[in-house]
């Protein structure tokens, strides 16, 4: 029998902390003078109720986690924070229906930025804050994930990242330095970040949200047009900038800080996501210019932001690039399942798990002409172990076989080929828009079947939570252990 009480616990722990979270948008709506400052002030007050009684009733007779209470925890903390994140969606003057109030929360604690709302620029204010602040919270629990949950759990890989925390380790002595440390440059940067919006022409409350989901990869705005909607230069070449910075691996920033600078440039997964973002940028650029769709230089400010926006997984649009030709939806489409670095808020499959398999790849055909040959694969300058190897090799596997049978499911929903396809690849990678007419980057998800809604939703969950940690739920091992 697994002992649930430390996973209620720290459940209890997370409600708390949404429920203060709560009381920012409440405030703001009162301010305004907007009466869904009600809404979140019961909201608030009923997730405080549940959080404060789950902490008391639990709060003794355990130590420490164990493995399956890690993986069980992990999953209901995404499940429940979106359920109760949902309170203020259904009872605002949103109105909006149980499945669309969930998949909007689920959406945005997972970082994935799809959006079932019509009327942004309308919205009150409280709601367009409370969906920044929910992924912004999403993207500094991923960060803390991937830094003790994931590489614990062995996913995908991820077990080579306990050596870098190790290492950090050695300059903030106690794992909690490490996770303070990051908590304080999350906030810098996102101070930095709404001082820079903020001086470029958005106003102080735009600022705040689109810093929360730029540097949260989550890509949440505050207009229908999204980034699109100021029109501006600047403020698209400071968002590439925010999203990028968020992009990458978080451990690093410590050390940069701790006094080596070169940490950063020196990492291979960074040099790689850099490699791929420019390789992206350069064709795209020359297809909108030798296509006749945009001059070079406007050419370059497009397709440099909106490559960046879906290979991070950020999702902000400037451009329907649906009008963009086959050739830019088809690169596109393929960023869409790369995503950034591990250790960061960004969403996908991870360059590090490519750079593995390249590797890999690259030693099996050298020894193909060389049977006696010893060769090594490596990762950033380190051997590969064959677990690391065959993890992230499992990890492809189940991702591209979750991803059919989720875009089956969604044609079984009655969903055209297109929006199934890039549906459900949108939110296993949780990028936000997907393609065409309907969930394109000028469409919502707002007119789908609930059943597709439901099925999108499991999916941004299977994707943030890197596919093992939920699919070993369903195994009867688990649960007899």
């Amino acid at each position: 029998m697994i002992e649930l009480r430390p996973v209620v616990f720290i459940l209890g722990i997370l409600l708390s902390i949404l429920a203060v979270a709560m009381t920012v948008p409440a405030i703001v709506d009162a301010v305004a003078g907007h009466p869904d400052w009600q809404v979140f002030a019961a909201a608030a007050a009923t997730t405080l109720f549940v959080g404060v009684l789950m902490i008391l009733t639990t709060r003794s007779g355990w130590s420490g986690f164990n493995l399956r209470q890690a993986i069980i925890m992990t999953n209901l903390a995404w499940v429940v924070i979106a359920a109760f994140g949902a309170l203020p969606f259904v009872y605002s003057q949103l109105d909006l229906s149980v499945t669309d109030a969930f998949f909007e929360a689920m959406s945005g604690v997972t970082t994935t930025g799809a959006t079932v709302i019509i009327g942004l620029d309308s919205a009150p204010p409280g709601i367009l804050l409370w969906r920044g602040i929910l992924q912004w919270l999403g993207g500094i629990g991923i960060i803390v994930m991937a830094l003790a949950v994931l590489p614990m759990l062995r996913v995908g890989g991820m077990q080579l990242f306990r050596v870098e925390a190790f290492e950090a380790d050695k300059v903030l002595p106690r794992a909690a330095q490490i996770a303070a440390g990051i908590a304080i440059i999350y906030v810098g940067l996102t101070i930095a970040a709404v001082i820079m919006l903020w001086a470029l022409g958005m106003t102080g409350f735009e600022a705040v949200v689109h810093a929360m989901t730029a540097l949260s990869t989550g890509g949440f705005s505050t207009s229908d047009g999204s980034i699109g909607h100021f029109n501006s230069a600047a403020i698209d070449w400071a968002v590439c900038a925010i999203m990028l910075f968020g992009s990458m691996p978080f451990v690093l920033y410590l050390r940069v800080l701790r006094g080596n600078p070169s940490a950063l440039y020196r990492n291979t997964q960074v040099q790689w996501m850099f490699a791929i973002l420019a390789g992206a940028i350069g064709m795209i650029t020359f297809w909108l210019w030798f296509q006749g769709i945009m001059p070079p230089v406007r050419a370059l400010r497009f397709a440099t932001f909106n490559v960046i926006s879906i290979m991070t997984g950020t999702g902000y649009a400037t451009a329907d690039f649906d009008n963009w030709g086959g050739f830019v939806m088809a690169v596109l489409f393929v960023l869409m399942f790369i995503g950034g670095c591990a250790g960061s808020t960004t969403c996908g499959i991870k360059v590090f798990r490519f750079q593995v398999l390249y590797a890999t790849a690259i030693t099996q055909l050298k020894r193909l002409f060389q049977p006696n040959g010893v060769f090594l694969p490596y990762y950033n300058r380190r051997p590969i172990s064959e677990s690391v190897a065959s993890s992230v090799m499992a990890f492809f596997f189940l991702f591209i076989a979750s991803f059919g049978f989720l875009a089956m499911g969604l044609g079984l929903t009655g969903l055209d080929f297109i929006t199934a396809i890039s549906g459900a690849a949108t939110v296993i990678s949780n990028v936000g828009p997907g393609l065409g007419d309907i969930i394109g980057p000028a469409g919502t998800f707002t007119s789908l079947p609930d059943a597709a809604k439901w099925l999108l939703a499991a999916g941004m969950l299977l994707g943030r939570l890197e596919l093992f940690t939920v699919l070993v739920l369903f195994l009867p091992a688990f649960w007899r252990g």
